[in-house]
């Protein structure tokens, strides 16, 4: 399973900024739409502990994951994403390890 992570911190002056200043994209490859389905419906359930500080949307299409992260503030961004990235982590290897003939 291949991931790409993109990370992006808009420039522009204060003016223009909006509150969601800080932004980061991650997609991970599972090659498989029913795998990328089932890490998606285990982590769908876990919603932001800061939605006024952190969004985040997820997406599944051609058998990949994609999650975009928006916050106020770098450290919520990397706080926010570090902790689903351990929880992404534990749902891929339970899919490499059971996920051979598993249902939703």
């Amino acid at each position: 399973m291949d991931s790409a992570v993109s990370g992006a911190v808009d420039d522009k002056t204060l003016a223009s900024q909006s509150q969601w200043e800080f932004s980061c994209d991650l997609e991970v490859d599972y090659e498989s739409e029913e795998n990328a389905s089932m890490v998606y419906a285990a982590l769908a359930v876990d919603k932001e502990l800061q939605p006024d500080k952190v969004r985040r949307q997820m997406s599944v299409g051609d058998g990949k994951l994609s999650v975009h992260f928006e916050a106020v503030e770098a450290r919520f961004l990397r706080a926010s994403f570090s902790a689903f990235v351990d929880i992404l982590t534990l749902s891929t290897k339970t899919i490499e390890e059971f996920g051979s003939g598993m249902e939703l």
